[in-house]
């Protein structure tokens, strides 16, 4: 009987070790749906509500540029035909205006790319509002959906 020589039995061990088994393959791919089920609710959940909350802080954002430019101006009261553009673009009846009031036309967009709206008189405040109607455009509504008035 002709024994092996140590390196034909050591090569022999390593090709029956390489991979892994069906079973495992399965294994590991329940535990990873397993986790996938239980944790994308969440992380999907978190996204929606970084989107209420940045256009939250965009829409008081626009606000505040909003009573700059009344400042300039000179408007006590927002004229009903000047709509949330004026921010960017020079309005007909705005004399004094020292605008663009934001960085870019992009800014006057919701996350969603809504454009915000400019709601004169407010029914938050009484001078004016800056909307955006989440993320179905639409009035009303809950969780990414609602509504969101500032100042």
């Amino acid at each position: 009987m002709i024994r092996p020589t140590p390196i034909r039995r050591n090569t022999a061990r390593r090709s029956r070790a390489r991979g892994f088994t069906l079973v495992e393959i399965i294994v590991v791919v329940i535990i990873i749906g397993v986790l996938a089920t239980l944790i994308a609710p969440r992380i999907f959940r978190r996204v929606s509500e970084s989107k209420q909350s940045v256009a939250a802080a965009n829409a008081a954002s626009l606000a505040t540029a909003v009573k700059t430019m009344m400042a300039d101006c000179g408007w006590s009261k927002i004229p009903d035909s000047i709509t949330i553009d004026a921010l960017w673009e020079k309005p007909s009846e705005a004399t004094g205006w020292k605008g663009p009031y934001i960085e870019n036309a992009d800014a006057l967009k919701d996350p969603w790319g809504n454009k915000f709206r400019l709601e004169v008189p407010g029914q938050k405040n009484i001078d004016f509002d800056v909307v955006s109607l989440g993320m179905d455009n639409q009035a009303g509504g809950e969780d990414e959906n609602a509504d969101i008035r500032k100042p």
